[in-house]
């Protein structure tokens, strides 16, 4: 789901994926979007990926599970959480055969699975009370126009003790760094819909709406932020190379598997980054 905010520029959001789609040096960023086709092979590749692993420590899937997807795009998520036996509705608006609702009615179809698809938004939430068990979005937050509002409305659809994950939000945290955000992003030249919120608005609007737990993993810290864009093995090697070039490769080797330092490398990776735009992921609880 993309709102798009106020712009000049002529080129839809599905103009914007094409125009990348055709062009080679956008190849990387079609991967790890799954905007490429076949569509099927696309939501495959998904499923067997590092990122939907690390969704599902979150979020595990089961049968009756019942899962709204924010901004659901392509129905990548939806349908690998619907392939694993969950009840799916995916909010999506862009009627887009490329990167909306259109995408994902083609996608069920090819594979036989079931997804409901709803024409709406975050801000109000045509779902009763108590109904979800997960609400999940990906990439979606900082489009939206109200993120305080859309909180609010998945406390509300949410069961008690309900989950709510966000995964790879754009983080600006001072207006000199959205200006450079949106200068660098390679997409927002062509479409103008961009935009990135500081770290404390994501925090006030979950925390504000009354989840509970909240957890907040950085550009580094969790496959959630880092994967596909840079896998676990990856920054594995680097903390490898790392400790090498100082103390050997036999102790480089020792410190590369201790999941403990790895998880301490990552931590240090996301401290020193300052990266504009730099995606962050939170998981939270409605209480009971």
């Amino acid at each position: 789901m993309k709102l798009m905010r106020n712009s000049s520029k002529k080129m839809t959001w599905e103009g914007a994926v094409e125009w990348a789609r055709n062009e080679p040096t956008m190849s990387d960023l079609v991967q790890v979007c799954y905007y490429d086709d076949p569509i099927e092979k696309a939501a495959q590749r998904f499923i067997e990926s590092e990122e939907w692993e690390a969704i599902k420590e979150f979020l595990p899937t089961g049968k009756k599970l019942r899962v709204l997807e924010l901004g659901a795009g392509r129905g990548i998520v939806g349908w690998a959480f619907a392939s694993e036996g969950c009840e799916v509705h995916a909010l999506e608006p862009d009627p887009s055969i490329l990167v909306g609702a259109g995408a994902i009615e083609i996608l069920c179809e090819r594979t036989g699975q079931s997804i409901n698809v709803v024409d709406s938004v975050g801000e109000k939430l045509c779902f009763d009370d108590n109904y979800f068990d997960y609400v999940y979005c990906r990439g979606v937050m900082h489009h939206v126009e109200d993120p305080f509002q859309v909180c609010r409305e998945v406390e509300r659809v949410l069961k008690p003790g309900g989950r709510f994950l966000v995964i790879k939000e754009h983080v600006a945290n001072t207006d000199e760094e959205l200006a450079e955000f949106l200068r660098i992003h390679p997409l927002n030249h062509l479409y103008g819909g961009e935009h990135a919120f500081p770290l404390k608005v994501y925090k006030k609007a979950i925390l504000g709406a009354g989840f509970k737990g909240l957890k907040i993993y950085g550009h580094y810290d969790h496959p959630v932020s880092s994967a596909p864009a840079i896998l676990t093995s990856s920054i594995r090697g680097q903390l490898q190379n790392a400790v090498s070039r100082r103390f050997g490769d036999k102790i480089g080797n020792m410190v590369a598997h201790k999941d403990f330092m790895l998880h301490v490398y990552r931590r240090w990776l996301t401290w020193r980054c300052d990266i504009p735009g730099r995606l962050y992921s939170f998981y939270a609880e409605k209480p009971y």
